[in-house]
């Protein structure tokens, strides 16, 4: 076969690779140098199988959006499968639903007239949790303009931040540093 001819068929054949089934720092490296391989080989179509992945960061939202640069440069198109609602909710938190196409399935992403996925699934609720409708509030008004933008907030999993103790708590609980029960004269709990 020709090497005009081999790359014809690169081009029409999408070429999957399998993501691992957590990308964090450690691994977001080698992980974008095996996206920019199949990109670099000539494929039209690249599709990143995150069927097993459970845990994505911010270097590996970073690498996957490096690998759709440069499939743009490429004139290929990068195509992501994600199963697990948490990369789901992380990849939709920073709009990559927005610069990427999401699907539900390998063999969507695999159809030639395949349409990503733009719903997020309704998250599974843990036994005893009830089934009812969750609960949620309502936005606070901001009193900013109508249609003005706002920048997306990211929130890493496990960066919290401690909240501050406030010296004035101590003077409204009588001097006790914020043990109501001290306060109300019971006794610290033992």
């Amino acid at each position: 076969m020709s090497e005009t001819r081999r790359r014809a068929r690169a081009r029409t054949q999408p070429v999957v690779v399998t993501l691992p089934a957590e990308i964090d720092i450690a691994n977001a490296g080698p992980v974008g140098e095996q996206l920019s391989s199949a990109i670099a080989q000539g494929a039209g179509i690249v599709i990143a199988d995150m069927t097993g992945t459970r845990f994505c960061d911010s270097s590996g939202i970073s690498m996957l959006v490096q690998a759709h640069r440069q499939a743009a440069a490429n004139g290929a198109e990068l195509r992501l499968v994600v199963l697990a609602t948490a990369v789901l909710r992380a990849l939709k938190l920073v709009r990559m639903d927005f610069l990427l196409p999401i699907y539900p399935s390998l063999d969507a992403a695999l159809a030639p007239d395949a349409q990503p996925e733009r719903e997020l699934p309704a998250p599974s609720r843990p036994a005893g949790c009830g089934g009812g409708p969750a609960h949620v509030r309502p936005p606070a008004p901001t009193g900013r303009k109508a249609g003005a933008r706002v920048a997306p907030l990211v929130v890493l999993p496990g960066r919290r931040s401690r909240p501050q103790p406030r010296p004035d708590l101590g003077d409204r609980l009588g001097g006790h540093r914020g043990d109501p029960a001290a306060a109300e004269g019971r006794g610290a709990p033992g």
